[in-house]
C-alpha cells in the first residue's frame, strides 16, 4: 500500500471505515516500520483494525490479550514441564541421557511475543498487543525492552531475534495511563467514536442486511444515548450488535417498547438500562427521529 487512500480504500474491503487520521498514521506504521498505539474508549474499533490489517495483508494475527499479573514467561515462553519429565523418565528406563535435549525447541511452549519473532513465509504477523492498560509497570518494563529489538533472551536457549519485526499495534481502553517510554516508541492516536455519517457507513459495512432507514435510526439513537449520564456508553461494537438483534426480530422501526426489550444488546450495566427505559428512551428516540427529518 503505497498511499493513505489507498490504505483507507483497502481497509474498506475488510469492512472496516476509518477516517483519513487513522488511515494515516496506520501508512506511517507500515511505511516506518513503528509499532502504533491505539487509545480510546472500548468498542470503537481498536482491535478490529489489527484484524482487518492482518487478513488485508494476508499475514497471520497474532494476539497478546493482556490481564493483571501477566508476567513476562506468560507472554513470551514456557517450558512443557510435563512433557520434560514424561522424557527423562523414559530415557532414564532405557538407561540412556537426554539431559541436554531438554531445554531445546521440542520442549518450547512458544508464547504470544516468542511466536511473533519466529520466521514466516507469509511475511511478518500482526502481532496485536491488547488492552496494555490491565497490565502492571514491570510487564511495561519488560515489553519496552522486547520492541526495543525485538529480541528475547532465553537462559538455556540463548537470545532469539525476530528475522523481520513484526507488525506491533497495541490498544489501551486508557482505565490508566500506559508509561511514556512506551508511547515513545510508537506512533499514537486517539479512537474516538465516529460521527453520524462514518457510523452509519460502518454499519452498512458489518451488517448490511439492515435497511437504509433503520440503519440510521440506530445510530441516531446511539449517538444520542451518549451523551447521556450513563456510567458505560456503548460503543460502535455494541451499535452493530444491536442492529443485528433488531434484524433478527424482524424490527423494521424503532419504537420505545422495542429500546426497552433490547436495551442489553446496548448497555451492559443495570443501573444504565433502569435509567433509559420507558420515557427516557421514548426522549432519546423522539430527539433521535426529529435529527433525521429533512430540515
Amino acid at each position: 500500500m503505497n498511499s493513505i487512500d489507498e490504505v483507507q480504500a483497502a481497509l474498506i474491503t475488510q469492512g472496516y471505515v476509518c477516517g483519513r487520521d487513522l488511515a494515516t498514521v496506520l501508512f506511517l506504521s507500515l511505511k516506518l516500520g513503528r509499532p502504533l498505539f491505539l487509545e480510546g474508549e472500548a468498542g470503537v474499533g481498536k482491535t478490529e483494525i489489527a484484524k482487518a490489517l492482518a487478513t488485508l495483508l494476508g499475514r497471520r494475527l497474532i494476539r497478546l490479550q493482556c490481564y493483571e499479573g501477566l508476567d513476562a514467561s506468560s507472554a513470551v515462553y514456557e517450558w512443557n514441564f510435563a512433557a520434560q519429565m514424561v522424557a527423562l523418565r523414559a530415557a532414564e528406563g532405557n538407561g540412556g541421557d537426554i539431559s541436554e535435549t531438554l531445554f531445546s525447541d521440542k520442549f518450547l511452549i512458544k508464547r504470544p511475543l516468542l511466536e511473533a519473532m519466529q520466521p514466516d513465509p507469509a511475511g511478518p504477523p500482526v502481532l496485536l498487543i491488547d488492552e496494555l492498560d490491565r497490565t502492571d509497570e514491570p510487564f511495561e518494563a519488560f515489553l519496552l525492552e522486547a520492541l526495543s529489538d525485538f529480541q528475547v533472551t532465553i537462559p538455556e536457549m540463548g537470545t532469539i531475534k525476530a528475522p523481520e519485526p513484526p507488525i506491533v499495534i497495541l490498544t489501551s481502553n486508557r482505565t490508566r495511563e500506559v508509561h511514556d517510554a512506551l508511547k515513545r516508541r510508537c506512533l499514537y492516536h486517539w479512537v474516538d467514536y465516529p460521527n453520524f455519517g462514518r457510523e452509519v457507513d460502518i454499519l452498512n459495512a458489518r451488517a448490511p442486511e439492515v435497511s437504509k432507514d433503520l440503519s440510521q435510526e440506530v445510530v441516531a439513537f446511539v449517538q444520542g444515548l451518549r451523551t447521556e449520564d450513563i456510567f458505560k456508553k456503548p460503543g460502535v461494537a455494541e451499535t452493530i450488535d444491536w442492529a443485528k438483534c433488531l434484524l433478527a426480530l424482524d424490527v423494521i422501526e424503532l419504537s420505545p417498547e422495542v429500546i426497552s426489550d433490547t436495551l442489553g444488546a446496548l448497555l451492559k450495566y443495570q443501573d444504565d438500562i433502569a435509567k433509559i427505559q420507558g420515557s427516557e428512551a421514548k426522549r432519546i428516540l423522539d430527539d433521535a427521529k426529529a435529527r433525521l427529518e429533512p430540515a
